[in-house]
């Protein structure tokens, strides 16, 4: 079934709009609440940097239980419980700013329980989508969703940006929470029911999130691939917990500008998901994935370089490069784990993998916010360019250079690929 046939089942076509929604609210709001911080509050650079550790620091908080508690759960009531806690969460930053009570411990806690409810939302919606289509069709569907992704990074920040600049920062989060509540509408009309998976009755939550690390630590492949995503979501939260900064207080962009930057990513990202098929194809799956990770850190040596001037330029078509790298490595990775994994496991192991790439998240923000304060934002970025370009290590020592089809079984334990089977 082409990508064609998966968006004409009803049920997937549901998903991929809800989807696609809130992913465009989160967009904006990644903008915004920042800015928030930054001009309604008037936070310094060290205050707009925590914003990035207590969204990041849920991951680190729930990552692990909320994978087994998702396997418990039908895994569109998650869904739809997490879009509507968004929009709430969000909906109380304008709520509170019209009062004249808006304070950055709001602003914390706000970005905490966004990122508390993310966890859930992730760990659900990557272990739906197998139930929505079948195992061949994974790379096509992630491809699509990718996409719809792609085009709201596109839109997101350039449309945030400007709300930002016409209605203020406080009323440009309303966005944001009617986003959620329209995600949950399509995830609402969504007909299919899961068929629950037998489970041991022994429902211990420690037995069941070890269950999911020694799924995802006990193979080669997917461990691998599972310790270079954590260094570069270690670096990039690095980069990101400055990068704002950076372009607003030395650069001196306006909200709309920084967004119109950021939105040009958005749209090499949707170039990124229609290019990973093909580079799937044609390189293979393992070659693919170091490309893109190897490419996409060399890129990012750019970003602290930028000034003022055509520089600026230069940071906005390397950023949208590498975003379109990562957006390939992402597509590959995450079908190849909905295909390795079992339905039993889904949630755990969603769950194992996004505590142990995205728990780098307050790390790295933390550490990021305290360069910036303490030496400058330009040196945080330094740091963590040079950084992320260590992420390509796991793939070599896994031996993905030389596997043009990646393991779609739990026992498979590949060995390189034969010289003809590369040629091939």
């Amino acid at each position: 079934m082409t990508v064609r046939g998966v968006l004409g089942r009803h049920d997937f076509r549901q998903l991929w709009i809800g989807d696609g929604i809130s992913r465009l609210g989160s967009t904006v709001s990644m903008l915004a609440l920042p800015l928030v911080a930054l001009n309604a509050l008037e936070a310094g650079a060290g205050e707009v940097g925590l914003l990035t550790v207590f969204e990041s620091l849920a991951y680190l908080l729930v990552g692990l239980p909320a994978g087994a508690w998702v396997d418990r759960l039908p895994r569109r009531a998650v869904l739809l419980a997490a879009d509507l806690g968004r929009a709430a969460l969000l909906g109380s930053v304008p709520a509170a700013w019209m009062l004249d009570v808006l304070t950055l411990a709001q602003l914390y806690g706000v970005a905490l329980g966004v990122g508390i409810l993310s966890i859930f939302h992730g760990a659900a919606y990557q272990s739906y989508v197998p139930t929505l289509v079948g195992k061949e069709q994974l790379v096509e569907a992630n491809a699509r969703l990718e996409a719809s992704n792609a085009v709201a990074n596109w839109a997101g920040p350039g449309a945030g940006g400007l709300l930002v600049q016409w209605l203020s920062a406080p009323f440009a989060v309303v966005l944001d929470a009617l986003s959620f509540v329209a995600s949950a509408a399509f995830i609402g009309r969504i007909r299919a029911r899961e068929a629950r998976t037998p489970v041991s009755t022994d429902r211990r939550l420690g037995r069941e999130i070890r269950e999911g690390l020694r799924f995802v630590v006990g193979h080669p492949v997917l461990r691998g691939i599972t310790m270079s995503t954590a260094i570069l979501s270690l670096f990039g939260s690095m980069s990101g917990s400055m990068v704002i900064v950076l372009l607003s207080t030395d650069v001196g962009l306006s909200a709309g500008s920084i967004g119109l930057v950021f939105g040009a990513a958005g749209a090499a990202g949707l170039a990124g998901a229609a290019l990973a098929p093909k580079a799937t194809a044609r390189l293979g799956q393992g070659p693919a994935l170091v490309t893109a990770v190897a490419v996409s850190a060399l890129l990012g040596l750019v970003t602290p370089t930028v000034r003022e001037g055509w520089l600026v330029w230069c940071f906005a078509v390397s950023n949208s490069l590498g975003i379109a790298c990562a957006v390939v490595y992402r597509i590959i990775q995450v079908s190849f784990r909905q295909r390795l994994c079992p339905p039993e496991l889904r949630g755990r192991v969603n769950g194992t993998v996004r505590f142990l790439v995205w728990g780098m998240m307050p790390i790295g923000g933390a550490v990021g916010t305290g360069l910036g304060a303490a030496c400058s934002p330009r040196t945080a970025l330094w740091v963590a360019a040079c950084g992320a370009l260590t992420a390509v290590l796991p793939l070599l020592l896994a031996g993905l250079p030389r596997m043009r089809a990646l393991p779609d079984d739990r026992n498979d334990r590949p060995a390189a690929d034969a010289p003809e089977a590369a040629a091939a």
